[in-house]
């Protein structure tokens, strides 16, 4: 991810910041994951997550009332509403010029800033997506029911367009030439909102839970939130394994968090001083090499996990119908893998670069005004510093990987015979030992 001005760093730590060398940091992981396996083998013997998400506690009924209040919804989508077109005051007036703070509120506010608040909220996009409200208000103004279209959607769609859509957002981040100019962004954003909104009014607003990507994102995140819905629709306080492990195999979930994973890996390899020397030196255009790297690290994480699912429904002598299941179902559990790289490697950039765009949001046309106070705010770099942000990486990614592991050990006792449900998790332990190896090799490559 770029500004005109500069290339953003998406994390100020290295390998000099760590209090162990690198190679013993790897070690330490891997053998944590194995430990933590074999305590799970041991103690962990019965499945005890939610998957069904009947449980939790009822949230305070005045909470509740509030939070399903019609009121409250249109406010949410006003405040929406509003946000894009404060945004759109930058993109369609402002100058094109580094202190623009369109590519800092897309790439850095919505994009990073989706995680944390998805992670404590849960899906909010949904309810503040300004192109859902802009159909809701038009199946009104035509007096159609939002959620019918001119057909029905087929069921085997799935996320697919989702994950299309996805990937092509982390193309335009990390690949895409002048990515970070107006009239690129525009054009990305044009076409998405055109098929964001052509989509839903063939199909109805199913749509959008279908295949816009920040709706998509925000809602695999969200089920890690502390605050969910049970499957009567109550809205419950719950354990955020248990929310996690409540997300359901769809078409296309794999996609998904392939994408998810992938494209933060790539974006690690794409800031290593190999990776950069290469892209310098092949003689290709940079956006050839950029979409390259990401097609084939995206790829790779997809084919070792296709591969050690498939391991696992062998040697878990799973049903054969079981076995063809058996991607959608393990892959909640690379949610929270994905969701430790993001904050791992975005931390410093939505600190740092986050506040930097709230102040120049003050000034979206560039004619020195001060609308929203903001202008004159520098940076606090309290809370970025290289030991802590190297101590903040290593944690959350082993963190994540650790939740992983603990999911998917929950997830394989249900899914095979007791007695081969541990021999079966033998594949899954390995990738996450590999994805954790190389998770930490690319992010302090740098």
């Amino acid at each position: 991810m770029a500004t005109p001005a500069t290339v953003l760093a998406h994390g100020v730590g290295g390998r000099q910041d760590l209090p162990i060398t690198l190679p013993q940091l790897v070690v330490a992981a891997a053998l944590t994951l194995v430990v933590t396996f074999l305590a799970l083998g041991l103690l962990w013997r019965e499945p005890r997550l939610d998957r069904d998400a009947t449980g939790g506690r009822p949230l305070p009924r005045w909470l509740a009332r509030l939070i399903d209040a019609p009121t409250f919804r249109w406010t949410l989508r006003g405040l929406g509403l509003l946000a894009a077109a404060w945004f759109c005051l930058g993109l369609l007036g402002g100058p094109d010029t580094p202190d623009n703070p369109t590519a800092g509120a897309l790439y850095v506010l919505l994009w990073v800033g989706l995680t944390p608040l998805s992670l404590l909220l849960g899906p909010v996009w949904r309810a503040l997506n300004p192109l859902r409200t802009v159909h809701l208000l038009a199946a009104r103004a035509l007096r159609r029911d939002p959620e019918r279209g001119v057909r029905e959607l087929p069921p085997g769609v799935g996320l697919w367009p989702a994950a299309a859509t996805l990937f092509g957002f982390v193309w335009l981040e990390l690949a895409a030439p002048d990515r970070a100019t107006l009239p690129v962004i525009t054009a990305w954003l044009a076409t998405y909102a055109a098929v964001m909104l052509v989509g839903a009014a063939l199909f109805g607003a199913g749509w959008f839970d279908r295949a816009d990507p920040f709706e998509a994102y925000g809602a695999l995140v969200g089920q890690l939130a502390p605050i969910g819905r049970a499957a009567d629709g109550v809205l419950v306080w719950r354990n955020p394994l248990d929310g996690i492990a409540g997300l359901r195999p769809r078409p296309g979930l794999v996609a998904v968090v392939v994408v998810l994973l992938g494209s933060t890996m790539y974006d690690s390899l794409s800031n290593a001083p190999g990776w950069l020397r290469f892209s310098q030196e092949n003689g290709l255009h940079p956006a050839v090499t950029g979409t390259g790297g990401l097609v084939l690290v995206s790829a790779a994480v997809a084919v070792a996990y296709l591969l050690a699912t498939a391991a696992a429904a062998r040697i878990g002598r799973a049903d054969p119908a079981d076995a063809r299941a058996v991607p959608g179902e393990i892959a909640h559990s690379i949610v929270p893998i994905a969701v430790g790289y993001v904050v791992a490697h975005y931390y410093s950039l939505l600190i740092l670069e986050g506040q930097r765009t709230v102040a120049l949001l003050s000034d979206p046309l560039g004619t020195g005004a001060n609308w929203l106070g903001t202008a004159g705010w520098e940076p606090h770099t309290g809370l970025v510093t290289p030991s802590g942000v190297a101590t903040l990486q290593i944690t959350v990614i082993i963190l994540g990987h650790l939740v992983g592991t603990l999911l998917a050990h929950d997830r394989a006792l249900y899914l095979f015979p007791r007695a081969r449900a541990v021999a079966g998790q033998l594949p899954l332990l390995a990738l996450m030992v590999a994805y954790t190896i190389a998770g930490l090799l690319m992010l302090y490559a740098g």
